[in-house]
């Protein structure tokens, strides 16, 4: 049962030590004005707790002996599983257009590493298979695609490959017919694609967790710092750069800018995008 106040009240005081624990555990900045939508992603999960403020919840998260089970599922209620196939599509063209010709071209018989390291429910992973797909990519090299979200119910949903309309926004019929088959939960995606792609949970900001994947040449980390703080942003891109096999390529949301926030990537027009590269 919902309490008679919902979503549950979230003082400033509360509200300022709590997003600075998200903040240090997840990477998620909200600001001052942002209170209102914390307090209304969050209050299911106090009611789920069986706790009747955030202060309570705070403390759980902070010291309770449950708080690494309760992680996930305030990584889960946060999340924004805003999405779709075929998305800011001309970095993926110039990807396998331009880039990945020169790649191979310096490294012949390699195989490629790619890696979707926010990848939602899976679309933008999908996505760059279709196009290597598509461009005859697959007959000519070997690749490893990686993709990995903080969200384990995202993940979930990816290893389920089966999706909504909302998902088809921009991708053509045509591409739609080829790859997926209608079913009773919406359409599911061809199986040998689906199983091309390595699915894992693992949240940016963990070095462990992303260890697995951040030597990968081709990072694509899109629509994911519009939601972290400078700060946060610094220390991740920081880590790739550290890491990552050089040349290397980053690929950022169009409305993302690393602009004084590092100075281990330059920015290069490929085509009609614009791709980070680290040489």
């Amino acid at each position: 049962m919902w309490p008679a106040t919902f979503p549950i009240d979230l003082p400033p005081t509360v509200f300022k030590i709590l997003r600075d624990l998200i903040h240090d555990h997840a990477g998620i900045h909200f600001d001052d004005a942002k209170r209102g939508i914390l307090a209304e992603k969050l209050s299911p999960r106090v009611v789920e707790c069986g706790l009747t403020t955030f202060l309570d919840y705070y403390y759980l998260l902070k010291y309770g002996p449950g708080s690494e089970q309760e992680w996930p599922a305030v990584t889960d209620a946060l999340s924004v599983p805003e999405t779709y196939f075929w998305r800011e599509i001309d970095q993926i063209q110039a990807f396998v257009e331009q880039l990945l010709p020169a790649y191979v071209k310096m490294f012949p018989g390699r195989t490629i590493r790619i890696w979707c390291g926010a990848c939602c429910t899976g679309e933008e992973p999908l996505t760059i298979a279709m196009a290597l797909n598509e461009t005859g990519w697959f007959q000519r090299a070997s690749f490893e695609i990686f993709a990995s979200d903080a969200s384990p119910a995202a993940i979930a949903k990816a290893r389920q490959g089966i999706y909504r309309d909302r998902s088809f926004r921009a991708l053509s019929p045509e591409l739609k017919e080829k790859y997926f088959l209608a079913t009773a939960g919406g359409w599911q995606i061809n199986p040998e694609l689906h199983s091309g792609v390595h699915w894992s949970v693992a949240n940016l900001i963990k070095s462990a967790e992303i260890a697995p994947f951040v030597e990968s040449p081709f990072i694509f980390c899109r629509n994911v710092f519009i939601y972290f703080s400078t700060e946060m942003i610094a220390r991740t891109v920081d880590q790739f750069a550290s890491q990552m096999a050089r040349p290397g390529y980053l690929f950022i949301g169009a409305a993302e800018s690393l602009l004084k926030v590092t100075d281990e990537f330059d920015l290069q027009q490929v085509g009609d995008a614009f791709v980070y590269t680290l040489n």
